[in-house]
């Protein structure tokens, strides 16, 4: 299970890790490393540090060499070119292949007819390529459809990490094949409003 504790601050990972959760993810770069930041000063310095942290979704390849000395495991690449910045910085990085199958335009993955060469260009570049991640169509069946391909595709290239569900449709990704579900709502309830700061 990893903790997503997007939107949240660093009581939040401070929670996970007591609850026994070592695994905590990110989607956006600044919120990382000011978590990092944050823990490092906290009366239990060393959390920060202890948390395994998953870099989840679209990578900028301009926020790798940020990123690279903490984030533990990469979910989503979809470019080799987001695997050569990232092998750069952290040589046998354990990365996850995002693959696409919402059919919504502009979301960040690969498709699964080009997953295969993906996997075979991050294994060359010698990262630790550990399985698939999606994001499931919000509808039960398109969910269910999406997490029985990723499983299979998983299978066929002969990875054990299928990182598929989340708050909403993590039950069926389970009953699907799920190594790993990414969970922020069903933890930690609705996400505080964004701050909208100027004018």
């Amino acid at each position: 299970m990893v903790a997503v504790t997007k939107g949240f601050g660093p009581e939040a990972v401070l929670a996970a890790r007591r609850a026994g959760l070592d695994d905590v993810g990110e989607n956006y770069a600044q919120e990382l490393l000011g978590k990092v930041r944050a823990l490092a000063g906290e009366a239990g310095a060393g959390e920060g540090t202890a948390v395994r942290w998953h870099f989840l979704g679209a990578v900028q390849r301009n926020k790798v060499p940020q990123l690279a000395p903490v984030v533990w495991c990469w979910q989503g690449l979809s470019r080799l070119a987001e695997g050569e910045a990232i092998a750069r910085r952290r040589p046998g990085a354990a990365v996850l292949v995002e693959v696409e199958l919402t059919g919504v335009p502009g979301r960040n993955g690969c498709a699964p007819g080009d997953v295969p060469a993906l996997v075979e260009g991050l294994r060359r570049l010698e990262l630790d390529v550990r399985g698939l991640m999606t994001v499931a169509p919000q509808d039960p069946e398109g969910a269910r459809a999406a997490f029985r391909a990723v499983r299979r595709l998983a299978d066929d290239l002969g990875l054990p990490e299928r990182s598929m569900g989340m708050s909403d449709d993590y039950p069926l990704a389970v009953r699907e094949g799920a190594t790993m579900v990414r969970l922020g709502r069903a933890l930690f309830g609705d996400r505080p409003p964004r701050r909208v700061t100027g004018s």
